[in-house]
């Protein structure tokens, strides 16, 4: 990506990430020879909380909400208010969120995710990728920081409109235009395929009202 001036990588599992770069070359396709890169090999909610340095995108793939696993503390109403505060104006957070389909979008996390980032920013996109080893559409959410007022309210409604009305050759124009080579996945057509999830997973979205929060939490694969 062109204007991609630095990028920071936090990852708790040094001996995961050592063999899939070892096994897996071309899925970091020379990532870590990038003098913009630089990795920790340390726990990411830590990092960021030990750290002041702010970022215009965060992206968490990070692992699902699950009761016995350490990661749903990075779900939460709290953090994504505390992600606020590591972003740069007009900031982005994108994070993984569970299954996707439409069977299994609400009965999961998908919608309590969107729902939670709901709390926190006033512009939030859901949208879904087939993930073949995962068996289902795979959800994700995208977050755009606003101001939590009437006026911020409204620029949030904006920006959200003005995502999801880009046509297919503004979004081809725009990966022209900033990213070197060719991408595997994703062109204006499919940009417009993922963020157009079915009604019925959009509704559930706007009608769910649990929210995630560290006394509360949600945790996948529940029953």
């Amino acid at each position: 990506h062109k204007s991609v001036e630095r990028c920071v990588m936090v990852d708790i599992d040094k001996v995961g990430c050592d063999i899939c770069r070892e096994q897996l070359p071309e899925w970091n396709d020379g990532a870590y020879e990038d003098k913009r890169f630089h990795v920790e090999y340390t726990d990411a909610k830590a990092w960021l909380e030990d750290h002041d340095e702010k970022f215009d995108v965060i992206i968490m793939d990070i692992c699902d909400p699950i009761e016995a696993g350490p990661g749903y503390k990075l779900y939460t109403e709290e953090f994504y208010n505390f992600c606020k505060t590591r972003l740069n104006k007009n900031g982005v957070v994108v994070t993984q969120s569970g299954p996707g389909a439409v069977y299994n979008a609400k009965e999961e996390c998908f919608t309590v995710i969107h729902n939670t980032l709901s709390a926190a920013f006033n512009c939030v996109i859901p949208y879904a990728a087939d993930v073949p080893s995962f068996g289902c559409n795979w959800g994700f959410n995208m977050a755009i920081i606003n101001d939590k007022t009437i006026e911020g309210a409204q620029a949030g409604a904006e920006v959200r409109s003005k995502i999801l009305n880009k046509s297919v050759q503004e979004i081809d124009q725009e990966i022209a235009e900033r990213i070197n080579g060719n991408l595997k996945f994703l062109d204006g057509l499919s940009f417009r395929g993922i963020i157009g999830i079915p009604k019925s997973i959009r509704e559930s979205c706007q009608t769910e009202d649990r929210v995630m929060t560290i006394d509360n939490p949600v945790f996948m694969y529940s029953g």
